[in-house]
């Protein structure tokens, strides 16, 4: 047995050891000059490179994907002593780990990086450089770590873990795109980098929902109607906010609605009640309601108008005593002619049913055959109706945005279908973009509706609208994804197509060629059909919806608008000069 000394010795040695291996394995950078590195000089085994240690203005390509960061040519500072370190590749690092580092600015925040080297070429590795880019933006912050020139690493210190500096003045609540390349780069080798995005902390997360007023928003929400009026009750916010307005905007029905709201904190400082003005009965609506304060968070919440249910007048009962009399009397005399009409229908019916020879198995084909006429199909109000995202060219003029415009409200207000187009969603655009919010709105949406028309065909210019710009790669990435739905064997039944009659057939992309096309306003039914998932047809059943049949979508109000803007849109194009008066080519008549 070993004497307690020795065993306390054994185990001191091992901590120590493991301590120490510990410390080898996370490399945090060094402050080191090149020529340093250049010697060789076992001090200067991970160093950070500033702009001053490096005269070099490289060009930059347009196309490069790391902005104004371009990574620096391996022969710029190792290949002058040993050119034969720059023709090897290093492959991309891997386990990008983002740590969120103490601040005192509570309106930025700040972050280190850290990674693992692939052991795939790791011999020839000799630095590697990182960059942040916020998403949507220019500006690129970089940093350059180098290696010993006399370094050489095996695939066994591939666990190393390396570092970066911490990356400060990150705005609050920003989407950022972190790339990490290891060095050198060849020139052909497009695997050396890769990248990791991540969101800094909110300013609650930072600092504390105290000290955040934008981002309080109402979590208690109560709505509730009475009579024609709806009401809607949420609470206020923490008093040290000083939060004085409210607002709150509701959309439904085509139309929009906003409130301005201030609180009376002398009846309540917890809650307040306010009442939503101008909805339309039987019109489903999507509110918001947020401080009003700038880029305040906002709570959303559904309101549902229900018709007023007629109640009836009970004063005329009262002051006539002997009107009550007569109609119970009257209740009577009905009731008993009803009971007295039942029972000679049922003997008349027996008796033709004895007199008939007709066989059961007769019967019950005919009436299976009766009750298979008179089929219909009910939505239900319950469940969440298609959420459908329509895109457009506006190259037609407004005309023909008129005619989209009366589509989409014609599809929420009779087709029980929830449309999303751009017109009614300007806000929402100018906080995230066109293009982010036709993304986002692609992958949250049942269906997507492209509405082709000739602009759609047209070749795009330089002054072109950016919104048209956004319109035609919305189309290109609807193309895309039925096309890696084809291949994958997937549904295609979430993407269609639309023309109106002023519009033909060779006016819809070859890249929606795999699209279901409708013709409109022929095909409203099949179009309901297809957004519901409902059989028109079935042997013996033919399936009608009310007011949306080609003749009789008109009378409906929003129908009569829908059939206006087509045929002024089908006025204004057939004014168009033509493709020969353009040309100057002369029409014989």
């Amino acid at each position: 047995m070993w004497p307690p000394t020795l065993t306390l010795d054994l185990l001191l040695l091992v901590s120590l050891s493991l301590g120490a291996n510990g410390d080898r394995t996370s490399y945090k950078p060094q402050s080191c000059t090149l020529e340093c590195i250049r010697r060789g000089d076992p001090r200067c085994e991970y160093c950070r490179i500033t702009a001053d240690d490096v005269h070099i203005s490289p060009s930059i390509p347009s196309s490069s994907p790391f902005g104004s960061c371009v990574p620096w040519p391996c022969h710029s500072f190792l290949g002058q002593e040993t050119p034969e370190v720059c023709q090897h590749y290093v492959k991309a690092p891997r386990n990008i780990h983002i740590k969120f580092e103490a601040n005192e600015d509570p309106t930025y925040d700040a972050i280190t990086v850290s990674w693992n080297p692939s052991q795939y070429g790791i011999a020839f590795l000799r630095g590697f450089q990182v960059t942040l880019q916020a998403l949507g933006g220019s500006q690129v912050s970089c940093q350059l770590f180098l290696m010993g020139s006399n370094l050489s690493l095996t695939p066994e210190h591939a666990q190393r873990v390396y570092h970066s500096d911490p990356f400060t003045h990150l705005s609050l609540d920003t989407k950022y795109v972190v790339t990490v390349m290891a060095l050198p780069i060849p020139e052909k080798w497009d695997q050396f980098y890769e990248k990791k995005p991540f969101f800094t902390q909110t300013c609650p997360e930072k600092n504390g929902l105290e000290e955040c007023k934008k981002d309080w928003y109402p979590k208690y929400v109560e709505v509730h109607q009475e009579k024609q009026d709806v009401y809607v009750t949420f609470n206020l916010a923490p008093e040290h906010f000083e939060v004085h307005q409210y607002f709150s905007s509701c959309f439904g029905g085509g139309l929009r609605n906003h409130s301005s709201i201030k609180p009376d904190f002398s009846l309540n400082r917890t809650h307040h009640t306010y009442r939503l003005q101008n909805l339309q009965a039987g019109t489903n609506y999507t509110c918001e309601i947020a401080a009003d304060v700038v880029d305040a968070v906002r709570k959303t919440f559904m309101v549902e108008v229900k018709h007023r249910s007629e109640e009836p007048s009970t004063s005329n009962f009262r002051e006539s005593p002997s009107l009550m009399v007569l109609l119970s009397v009257g209740i009577l005399l009905v009731a008993t002619a009803v009971l007295t009409f039942t029972v000679v229908y049922r003997k008349r019916l027996m008796k033709k049913k004895v007199q008939t020879k007709m066989r059961p198995e007769i019967i019950e084909q005919y009436y299976d055959k009766k009750l298979g006429e008179g089929q219909c199909v009910l939505l239900e109000k319950t469940t969440r109706p298609p959420r459908l995202l329509i895109c457009y060219s506006s190259n037609d003029g407004p005309a023909h945005v008129r005619v989209v415009l009366q589509l989409a409200a014609f599809l929420q207000k009779h087709m029980a279908t929830q449309v999303f187009l751009d017109m009614w969603e300007a806000l929402s655009i100018m906080e995230e973009g066109s293009m982010g919010w036709y993304c986002r709105k692609m992958k949250e949406c049942d269906f997507a509706l492209v509405v082709c028309s000739r602009g759609l065909q047209q070749n795009q210019s330089e002054d072109e609208e950016p919104l048209e710009n956004t319109t035609l790669a919305s189309v290109s990435m609807i193309g895309e994804e039925m096309c890696r739905a084809k291949a994958l064997g997937l549904d295609l039944s979430k993407y269609m197509v639309a023309i109106f009659e002023y519009s033909q057939e060779s006016d819809i992309p070859a890249a929606l060629g795999l699209a279901s096309r409708y013709t409109l306003t022929k095909d409203l039914p099949l179009l309901f059909s297809h957004l519901h998932g409902v059989a028109l047809q079935k042997p013996g059943v033919y399936l009608q919806v009310e007011n949306i049949s080609e003749s009789g979508y008109c009378k409906l109000p929003a129908g009569a608008a829908l059939q206006l803007a087509i045929q002024e849109a089908k006025a204004q194009i057939s004014k168009e000069p033509t493709e020969e008066e353009h040309v100057g080519i002369p029409i014989i008549s």
